[in-house]
């Protein structure tokens, strides 16, 4: 097993993957879409196909822990609210059921992220831009499995995000990285929010995690991983 190597599947432009670097960890991704401002060495294809593949040929034994970022859209609260409002319907894939039964099947320590809505995973950490001085709010939570970190207090936000809401203009210390119009962050804005340089795309930019978090939990990993050794 790797003393320090970082597997992210669903990794879209690589903000976690990022952030376990800045912890000291080495980072291999994988995402079904073309990336190629992924800053990291990339495997292009299907996350639970490729999963499945390194755990039959033990390949997944290079790593030590896997960080997964399933697709969750018909659970996530934006999606819901957007759908419900507009009377959409259709079908939204979700992934993390199929994704933590892998998970499980490599053995390994593992993190599952997804953002705040209903998504059925454990909110082992949450996590939040205000946690680390951060442009954005962006809370995210943390699922992880065979081993544990305590979690962070959560603190109380400075203001609002800055944008329109409901018909409403507000302003505030954090911008809205998603979406366009009303206010919504430009693309600079949502670089120097997050800590991400390495991408201009606004696509993968609303739908990173700012390294900050998965530094956090790189560090809070290595520490527990530590303890046990000891």
């Amino acid at each position: 097993m790797s003393a320090g190597r970082v597997l992210e599947l669903y990794s879209c432009s690589g903000g976690a993957g990022w952030g376990y670097k800045l912890a000291g960890l080495r980072v291999d991704g994988c995402d079904i879409a073309d990336r190629p401002r992924y800053p990291f060495p990339y495997h292009r294809g299907d996350a639970l196909e490729y999963l499945t593949h390194l755990i039959a040929t033990g390949e997944i034994n290079r790593y030590a822990l896997v960080h997964a970022s399933p697709p969750c859209q018909a659970k996530n609260t934006l999606t819901v609210g957007t759908n419900a409002s507009q009377g959409w319907g259709g079908t939204h894939e979700d992934l993390v059921a199929p994704t933590r039964e892998l998970l499980d099947a490599t053995g390994l320590p593992y993190v599952i992220e997804q953002p705040n809505g209903q998504a059925a995973i454990r909110k082992d950490v949450s996590l939040c831009g205000e946690m680390f001085g951060l442009g954005v709010l962006r809370h995210r939570n943390f699922e992880l499995g065979r081993w544990s970190t305590p979690a962070p207090a959560h603190p109380k936000h400075r203001g609002y995000v800055r944008g329109h809401r409901h018909g409403v203009r507000r302003e505030g210390p954090y911008v809205a990285a998603y979406g366009n119009g009303g206010g919504k962050a430009t693309v600079p804005e949502m670089q120097t929010a997050m800590g991400i340089t390495w991408t201009d795309v606004r696509e993968e930019l609303t739908e990173a995690i700012p390294p900050a978090y998965t530094r956090w939990l790189g560090a809070a990993f290595l520490t527990a991983r530590q303890e046990v050794l000891v």
